[in-house]
């Protein structure tokens, strides 16, 4: 193999490996099922019965909550208030945009600019719930879940959050002990985390929502913790549909825009777009290598273009020329194209050299 093809390969290769680093995490949460951490429905009581209180209950009795103010939309009343009435020696706490910087303000303030500086309201609104439950620890709802069944099974786990589909989990509904290893973590990334993507809806997922969250976690879980440390993961069936499950959820999203609709589309067909993308990949790569041969070529040109007075004093030092060098590093799809007319050319400047 030439040495500048073997280059050319060994760049590529770097480039790859670097790209599927950068990505591991990501890939890895695709193969994550959270089997292991899973909450199991046989350990959990009946919802009705007297086990319940037997189990020692370790998160504080707190419902946190969220919205830009205290008028909450009337679509969504109606599972709050499930909540609160299945709960009513549960402390409620609804966090607004005022009451969430003043917090902000008051016990983090090494996290306002960034907090300020969130162009989207609903990365403020994914922050908050970090932050007040690694302080207060208690159970974060979001307004669109509602309570199908007393919460106080959950509060015998240090930390739990909820899987979602396809993969990861999400931060809609979780809860935790004050201090928590899991959300210190997460608060103390956020802003390592804050960048802008082409899409809000990226944006938005990639700095504070599940899909931050879920690739802490997934980096959090590599490093064996105590059974203290562990975050519990609650499963589909645990989270909403059956009479057994914590919560009901009501249509929400009311942040998603038009992106989040192309996201869902390509969530969608995802089969047909990895196709497009090795497919594309494909192309890119072989107009790579077109170009590096094609560069190989007009430099071994330019050379002997600009070698033919020494030529003709010392022919001898052509009896290999650039164009037949350069051919054996080319393609040989594009050998036939390249050197047609450089074969040409060489022959009659030999005839000429002849000649004289």
């Amino acid at each position: 193999m030439q040495r500048g093809l073997f280059v050319f390969l060994l760049i590529n290769l770097f480039i790859l490996i670097l790209l599927v680093r950068n990505v591991s995490t990501l890939l890895s949460l695709l193969v994550e099922d959270a089997a292991a951490d899973a909450i199991h429905r046989a350990e959990l009581p009946s919802p009705n019965s007297s086990l319940i209180e037997q189990h020692p209950q370790i998160i504080p009795k707190i419902i946190h909550q969220t919205y830009k103010n205290e008028t909450i939309p009337e679509v969504w009343v109606n599972a709050q208030q499930s909540c609160i009435d299945l709960h009513p020696d549960y402390e409620y706490i609804l966090w607004t945009d005022e009451t969430s910087r003043e917090f902000i303000t008051a016990k983090y303030p090494w996290f306002l600019e960034t907090f300020d500086g969130y162009k989207y309201p609903i990365q403020r609104a994914d922050s908050i719930r970090y932050f007040v439950l690694a302080h207060y620890g208690g159970i974060y709802i979001d307004l669109d879940d509602g309570c199908n069944r007393r919460l106080d099974p959950l509060l015998t786990y240090p930390a739990w959050a909820r899987r979602t589909v396809p993969t990861g989990i999400s931060n809609d509904a979780m809860g935790s002990v004050p201090q928590h290893p899991f959300f210190l973590r997460v608060i103390e990334l956020l802003q390592q985390y804050d960048r802008h993507w082409l899409l809000p809806y990226i944006t938005v997922m990639y700095s504070t929502g599940p899909l931050f969250l879920s690739v802490i976690w997934k980096e959090y879980i590599q490093d064996y913790p105590s059974e203290m440390s562990r975050v519990r993961i609650l499963m589909p069936d645990e989270y909403k549909k059956y009479s057994w499950s914590f919560f009901t959820h009501h249509t929400g999203n009311s942040w998603h825009g038009k992106d989040a609709h192309f996201i869902f589309w390509m969530g969608q067909h995802w089969m047909f777009l990895t196709f497009c993308g090795f497919l594309l990949a494909a192309v890119v790569g072989f107009c790579l290598f077109w170009t590096y041969g094609r560069i190989l070529l007009l430099g071994a040109q330019y050379r002997y273009r600009y070698s033919k007075v020494s030529s003709i004093i010392s022919p001898s030092r052509f009896s290999s020329s650039p164009s037949r060098r350069a051919r054996r590093i080319m393609p040989i799809l594009l050998r036939r194209v390249s050197f047609k007319r450089d074969e040409a050319t060489e022959t009659s400047f030999e005839l000429g050299l002849r000649d004289d």
